[in-house]
């Protein structure tokens, strides 16, 4: 377990950069031909990807803070050759970014605990399931259309259930369908939920948070959840039983996320399931949590030596 309250987040090259454009040399040509094109172009700098802005954000919350609190470390599955490019991009990209991790195809998530990563966001969901199996926070970032945020306020968005909180709730639903879920939830509203992969996660936030005076945060968190009335008030009593601060909570009951979240202006949104990560990823940038009752098993196989980040 951490002994201290650095923020930690570890990111994949594919998600923090456009990526685009090699990875389908890789897929049309091979493995040589993708190396070959990143040592070619490794003068050339990459633009931004779906998570760029994100961790922008993050690391320019260090100046604010009494001390450098937040940290972003590049886990990839690139060689350290070929991700000679990556390193030039964070560089000129001005990004404080200076521990990293290169694989050479293999999978990276092993240096996850290493690192005390508090999150891993990352475009491979294979990485992604291994990691969430090992109990870290982690998220497959999506091909998403975010709107431009200009606001310099990080804004972060979660789903509740298999999520902030574990799939117990979930399971009942998936199992016996609405009205058993609202009676349960209902019935255990004074009963804390047990805490999701990504509870630690939001009570990082939550300390760089309390460093501020509520009006003045850099950071703003929202609860976006299908849940409506009369389910709502065993979150509320979770969060509180937590003595976890969130900013904003969006009980939707089953209404489509994507236009709240762009109301929102989230930076970044994590859920577990595919259709609420689809229509979301239509308005921000998007996480999928591939955990829980809502996910079937993933059983990844070895990695591959095909250079993805």
């Amino acid at each position: 377990m951490k002994q201290d309250k650095k923020l930690v987040v570890a990111i994949s090259s594919r998600a923090l950069f456009d990526l685009d454009e090699s990875h389908r040399i890789f897929e049309a040509e091979g493995k040589d031909a993708f190396c070959r094109y990143q040592i070619e172009h490794e003068d050339e700098t990459l633009e931004p990807g779906v998570a760029f802005t994100l961790v922008r954000k993050l690391l320019a919350l260090n100046p604010a803070l009494p001390e450098p609190l937040v940290e972003v470390i590049l886990l990839s599955r690139n060689s350290a050759d070929t991700g000679l490019r990556v390193f030039n991009s964070i560089r000129r990209h001005g990004l404080d970014i200076a521990r990293a991790a290169f694989t050479s195809g293999q999978s990276p998530f092993g240096y996850i605990g290493a690192f005390g990563a508090d999150l891993f966001l990352s475009a491979n969901a294979e990485d992604v399931a291994l990691a969430l199996d090992r109990g870290h926070a982690a998220a497959t970032i999506l091909d998403s259309n975010p709107a431009h945020n200009a606001d310099s306020q990080l804004r972060i968005a979660f789903d509740g259930d298999a999520v902030l909180f574990s799939d117990e709730a979930e399971r009942i639903y998936q199992a016996d369908g609405l009205g058993a879920f609202t009676e349960n939830e209902v019935e255990k509203a004074k009963t804390p939920l047990s805490g999701g992969p990504f509870k630690a996660f939001l009570a990082s936030l939550h300390h760089i948070q309390s460093l501020f005076p509520p009006d003045l945060a850099p950071i703003r968190t929202a609860l976006v959840t299908a849940r409506g009335a009369p389910a709502h008030e065993r979150v509320v009593r979770t969060l509180r039983a937590w003595n976890i601060r969130i900013d904003e909570a969006l009980f939707l009951g089953g209404m489509d996320k994507g236009p709240f979240l762009r109301a929102f202006g989230a930076d970044i949104f994590f859920d577990d399931q595919q259709k609420h990560c689809a229509s979301a990823s239509g308005h921000v940038a998007t996480g999928h949590v591939p955990h829980g009752i809502a996910n079937p098993q993933v059983l990844p196989g070895p990695a591959r030596p095909d250079g993805k980040a």
